[in-house]
């Protein structure tokens, strides 16, 4: 049984982790690796944007993603096949409520391979620089070790050397073949702390992406209805010229 105290402590290291709470370490650390970003687990209410941000990468970013200049048909199949009972799908949203970057975590079907996961990731160009690869990367290993994978495999082209900094950052094997290269990162077995951290991340991201929505939501409306009084006033301006 776990003891109260040790509880306490554990969802302690996980709010800080996740709010980088200032210490004399973090305080030496960049602008941004101090800005909270949070990543959203995405379900199939979400497929109509995840199909608008993949068509919105150019032919150089799908051929990235995919290995191959994805047409917006093979995307579109790409997005309906997802497994949303299977697989996980993670996001960050803007105040938009555009997806900006995403993740997709896949797991093997194979019964002999079921400790195994695929990782790949998209950031629309306009916000790339910012370390969402990796957050999402560090999210979805998270993730994967609170679900018993202990192998996750990326598959990338060996040109895509930001996909493979940020596995090899993270301590993952990488395999050159020609021009793909494969990463294998071993995971450790998950614990206290890192179950109560994705708790705490999952929960904060759903309050945030909520807000958006709201919020997204009341400025439209508002919008909508400074269209309809301007294009009243303008009408009786015009009767009364």
């Amino acid at each position: 049984m776990i003891s109260a105290r040790k509880l306490l402590k554990a969802s302690y290291l996980a709010a800080k982790r996740f709010f980088h709470l200032p210490s004399v370490t973090s305080a030496r650390t960049s602008a941004c690796a101090q800005v909270m970003v949070p990543i959203f687990s995405l379900c199939s209410s979400h497929t109509s944007r995840i199909s608008h941000h993949l068509l919105n990468l150019a032919p150089s970013d799908r051929y990235l993603r995919f290995g191959y200049v994805a047409s917006d048909e093979q995307i579109e199949r790409y997005v309906a096949g997802i497994n949303f009972d299977r697989d996980e799908i993670f996001g960050i949203y803007n105040r938009q409520i555009e997806l900006i970057a995403m993740a997709h975590l896949a797991f093997a079907v194979e019964s002999d391979f079921t400790s195994c996961a695929e990782f790949g990731v998209s950031v629309l160009p306009a916000v790339r620089g910012l370390g969402f690869g990796t957050r999402l990367f560090n999210r979805a290993v998270m993730h994967a070790r609170n679900q018993g994978v202990q192998m996750m495999f990326i598959h990338a082209l060996s040109e895509n050397s930001t996909m493979l900094n940020i596995a090899r950052s993270a301590g993952a094997v990488v395999e050159r073949d020609g021009s793909e290269s494969d990463a294998y990162l071993r995971i450790p077995p998950a614990d206290l702390d890192s179950r109560l951290t994705e708790l705490v991340e999952e929960q904060v991201a759903r309050t945030d992406y909520q807000l958006k929505l709201q919020a997204h939501q009341f400025w439209t409306f508002l919008h909508a209805l400074q269209d309809v009084r301007r294009g009243i006033r303008d009408a009786r301006d015009r009767t009364a010229s």
